[in-house]
């Protein structure tokens, strides 16, 4: 209880600063004599965001209201708060963050990205970037060799997923095919879930119930798994049974996108 009134005491304080930060002028207002403080008046806020002075007024209190992420998102647009801020904002009110959108860097999420399978070049062991689907972004050259060639399959193709449930080579390379891919099931109904296009989402689990009968089985079972550090056991053409972990790397500059890096066991 404590640390909710610390959270809605640090976001009404935190609201209060951007509204003194800005500009009447640029939101509409004229900055007449009568205006004494800077910035916009808890009215004016209220009046642009679509909400009631009053229940503004309590929000900067610290009072306990529960404002909806679309409303919390209005204020955001309203008082002009970066990525990071409303990112701030959604943790103070909900706990987590409800939607994130891209962050602004010196670089792109995309270009982050293929950077860090670049450095991987020659490291012996599998680099994977993929997205929320499965989708399979870029691979070093060490992932040919542990996992397949994904460059023989056509672009839609592509995907984690969808290799582990319909490919020859995952039944040969992973030890544990079935467990294995049970549980990426899983780990893709979770990740499906932040996904905020559910009609894509709804192609794709059709489409991989038509590919696959072990999918339609293990989607049923409803079982839900977070992406987190796992062994593998491999079948390198080379070196025989292999034992690898997976650890997942996230950054908020390319999320919900993870890098997959693989160490030996």
């Amino acid at each position: 209880m404590r640390s909710n009134n610390v959270r809605r005491g640090e976001l009404g304080r935190f609201l209060r600063s951007r509204r003194e930060r800005c500009n009447p002028i640029e939101s509409g207002f004229p900055r007449g004599p009568r205006r004494r403080s800077q910035g916009l008046r808890r009215e004016e806020v209220a009046m642009l965001a679509g909400v009631s002075p009053t229940w503004y007024t309590y929000l900067e209190q610290g009072r306990d209201i529960r404002p909806s992420p679309e409303v919390v998102d209005s204020l955001a647009r309203v008082l002009c708060l970066s990525e990071d801020e409303r990112r701030y904002v959604h943790a103070l009110a909900f706990g987590h963050v409800v939607r994130p959108q891209p962050l602004d860097g010196e670089i792109s999420g995309a270009e982050l990205l293929k950077r860090l399978v670049a450095a991987a070049e020659d490291d012996p062991y599998p680099v994977l970037a993929v997205d929320p689907y499965g989708d399979l972004l870029g691979w070093n050259p060490a992932a040919v060799r542990w996992y397949d060639d994904w460059d023989r399959l056509p672009a839609e193709e592509r995907n984690l997923l969808r290799w582990l449930l319909t490919a020859p080579a995952a039944r040969e390379r992973l030890v544990d095919w079935a467990e294995e891919a049970r549980d990426a099931v899983a780990v893709w109904r979770a990740g499906a879930a932040r996904c905020q296009d559910t009609g894509e989402i709804g192609r794709r689990v059709r489409e991989l119930g038509r590919l696959s009968a072990e999918f339609r089985l293990w989607w049923d079972e409803q079982i839900v798994r977070e992406r987190r550090s796992r062994a593998l056991r491999f079948r390198h053409p080379e070196l025989g049974v292999r034992e690898l972990r997976v650890v997942p790397l996230e950054s908020p500059e390319f999320a919900p996108t993870a890098v997959l890096v693989h160490l030996p066991a």
